[in-house]
């Protein structure tokens, strides 16, 4: 039934349902109308009668439409009553958590404590290590500016033995260009009774030199010890100056004049070395000093 009930709530009015109530209300429009005509008809008949009406409008006013009563609503199917739900038992509250005993009480601080006393420890090795390095880079500074010092310093030394270098060479330059032209005054003043040949170099008036001989001797001594494998070009002539003892002894020698090639220049210094002594003259002297010159191809 119920279910019958809501098809006839869902269903969509079936058409024509408003013909017959539209009917019935024409009918009785119709006979209305009829009875109002016989009334005016009826009174007009009979005689005027004075009539007395108290204006409640100023206009003549149209009446409403009569009410129409709505069709009847369709039977409603009463439902069973839904019994009431049946009451929930409220929740048991829970009882409450035990409190933390004294050991964790005491072990809980004693946690606290160990945490805390390592974030210092570790607060105090961050500063240790924050000195440190700012130590470290103090130093790092100190000696890359002691580094920079000794560089500077090293090259001012360097610019000074230098400068000294080239002093000694410019006075040693003209000590030699004093020298010859000391030799050369010297020669022009013993031209005058000199007794040498037109090439002679010497400033003396006589010549008191070894014999010719003498230089192939002490050539002949020395080239024996001679040791030199490498290639002179130009074949260079190297001057050594050789200080003696009477009994021909060496007992020093000095480079004067270079070939412009060192290892002919040492070859030559090691080989009067090995030599040790010099013979001696014709007349049973050494020159003192004696100036040797040796090439490579002589």
């Amino acid at each position: 039934m119920q279910s019958t009930a809501d098809h006839l709530d869902l269903t969509p009015p079936r058409n024509g349902r408003w013909l017959g109530p539209l009917g019935l209300a024409l009918v009785a429009h119709g006979l209305l109308v009829i009875a109002l005509t016989m009334g005016v008809q009826w009174n007009h008949d009979a005689e005027p009668m004075a009539v007395e009406a108290e204006l409640w409008s100023r206009n003549p006013q149209q009446a409403a439409p009569r009410e129409v009563a709505p069709p009847p609503p369709p039977p409603q199917v009463q439902q069973a009553p839904t019994p009431p739900p049946k009451p929930v038992p409220a929740p048991t509250p829970a009882p409450p958590p035990p409190g933390p005993t004294q050991a964790e009480i005491a072990t809980a601080q004693a946690k606290k404590k160990a945490e805390a006393e390592k974030r210092e420890r570790a607060e105090e090795a961050k500063k240790l290590a924050a000195q440190k390095a700012a130590a470290e880079k103090v130093a790092a500074e100190k000696k890359a500016a002691a580094e920079k010092a000794a560089a500077e310093k090293e090259r001012q030394q360097k610019l000074a033995d230098q400068k000294r270098e080239q002093q000694r060479k410019e006075a040693a330059e003209e000590k030699r260009m004093a020298q010859l032209h000391e030799d050369q005054i010297k020669r022009m003043m013993g031209q005058a009774g000199a007794t040498g040949g037109p090439q002679s170099t010497g400033s003396a008036q006589q010549s008191s030199g070894p014999t010719p001989g003498y230089a192939g001797r002490v050539a002949a001594r020395i080239r024996p010890n001679v040791v030199f494998t490498d290639i002179a070009p130009g074949n260079p002539r190297a001057e050594v100056e050789v200080r003696t003892q009477p009994d021909g002894t060496i007992i020093s020698r000095k480079l004067v004049k270079s070939s412009g090639n060192a290892s002919w220049d040492e070859a030559v210094l090691r080989a009067i070395d090995r030599t040790a002594s010099l013979p001696k003259d014709t007349n049973g002297t050494i020159p003192q000093p004696l100036t040797i010159s040796l090439r490579p191809l002589d």
